[in-house]
């Protein structure tokens, strides 16, 4: 069985941390998995995150500081050299500088690295960064959308670039009672409810969302799941817009196919974005959603009762919501969901690239058999 250790720059609620923890979990190597988070430490993750205690016996926690760090390229070689990984999985470019380039002073055979998002690129300084990280690794470059992988062709005129969409464990979130749920969550059960999930951060445009609230009839309420340094502001201008009964702040939420079986319509309003999970979560739970146009959204859209938001202008947001709500719901997103981004999917495509790295086409095909 192969030994395996992804690594990420922090282990915090995101879809990125998300999407690591179902390869671990869904993975063919799953026992034989660790998640090595770059910053912060064991006791702080799990008490932000109580999802981690399920595996924290597979989470290493180096503790970087903020800055560049020989120390930790050192620690990190001198740790696989030890460990003896067949596989080094590396997210973003932290990671990658990081321990990409230990794995490949390690001597370990297969390093994968798998690019979330890529607007970060139009930057210089990033771009230098990232071909510098590349070029240390050496990895097998995989991007988790056509989008994505056409940025990282573009800007770092890489020739070869991997496709592996994300997934979501399309059991775990499916439908369910919407009166149950609103009577969980302490949600008002004569109204029609938009939702939006992920870190309450400037980058998410949750305050979009909040204005166009105020254009739709009264009936139509906003409910908000997670939490982040924009909350406090946010609430703010709730209130003083008069949407204080109207907008329902969840913070963290553990259950979240529950958060999404109390919707009747999910709206995704961010202004950069890789390839997002929210959305492929809300519509295997048959909620319809509307997403922004940027990074890799409209590939997660079920083209028949999806819609794509071409701007950031809360009275267009308003006017499309309303037409979704008024709207017959002609197709089960579901079904596209459970079709093309089912979690085992992609946890299949990891664990193949991973065996054609270390075995080749032809172990691979003998496997399949």
């Amino acid at each position: 069985m192969h030994k395996v250790f992804q690594v990420v720059q922090h282990l915090r609620p995101g879809g990125l941390e998300n999407m690591v923890l179902d390869i671990q979990q869904f993975s063919l190597f799953n026992d034989n998995t660790w998640v090595i988070s770059l910053e912060g430490d064991k006791e702080s993750a799990l008490r932000h995150w109580p999802k981690l205690k399920a595996v924290e016996d597979r989470l290493i926690f180096l503790n970087k500081q903020e800055g560049l760090s020989l120390g930790l390229l050192i620690k990190l070689k001198q740790f696989f050299e030890r460990e003896q990984p067949d596989v080094v999985h590396t997210h973003h470019v932290g990671p990658l500088l990081y321990a990409g380039f230990a794995a490949r002073l390690a001597g370990v055979k297969a390093i994968i690295h798998t690019e979330h998002d890529a607007w970060h690129l139009a930057a210089r300084k990033r771009r230098m960064l990232q071909k510098l990280a590349l070029k240390l690794a050496r990895p097998i470059v995989v991007a988790d959308g056509s989008a994505v992988a056409q940025s990282l062709q573009l800007n770092l005129g890489l020739e070869q670039v991997k496709t592996i969409h994300n997934g979501i464990d399309t059991n775990r979130f499916c439908p369910g009672s919407k009166a149950e749920a609103r009577q969980k969550l302490s949600l008002p059960q004569n109204v029609r409810l938009v939702g939006c999930s992920g870190r309450m951060e400037a980058v998410k445009n949750h305050e979009m969302l909040i204005g166009a609230i105020g254009y739709l009839d009264e009936d139509i309420h906003l409910v908000l799941a997670g939490d982040g340094s924009c909350m406090p502001q946010l609430q703010y201008r709730t209130l003083v817009e008069g949407l204080g009964h109207r907008v329902h702040f969840l913070g963290h939420t553990d259950d979240m196919p529950v958060f999404y079986q109390a919707l009747d319509l999910f709206c995704l309003p961010s202004l950069f974005e890789g390839f997002p999970l929210a959305p492929l979560e809300a519509q295997a739970c048959n909620i319809p959603a509307i997403v922004t146009d940027v990074g890799c959204c409209k590939d997660t859209l079920c083209p028949i009762s999806g819609r794509l938001l071409e701007n950031h202008h809360a009275k267009d947001a308003a006017n499309a919501i309303a037409d979704m709500l008024n709207s017959r719901l002609e197709a089960n997103p579901r079904q596209f969901i459970t079709r093309h981004f089912d979690v085992r999917t992609m946890a299949k495509a990891y664990d193949d690239l991973c065996h054609l790295e270390l075995h080749g086409q032809a172990a691979l095909v003998e496997d399949s058999k």
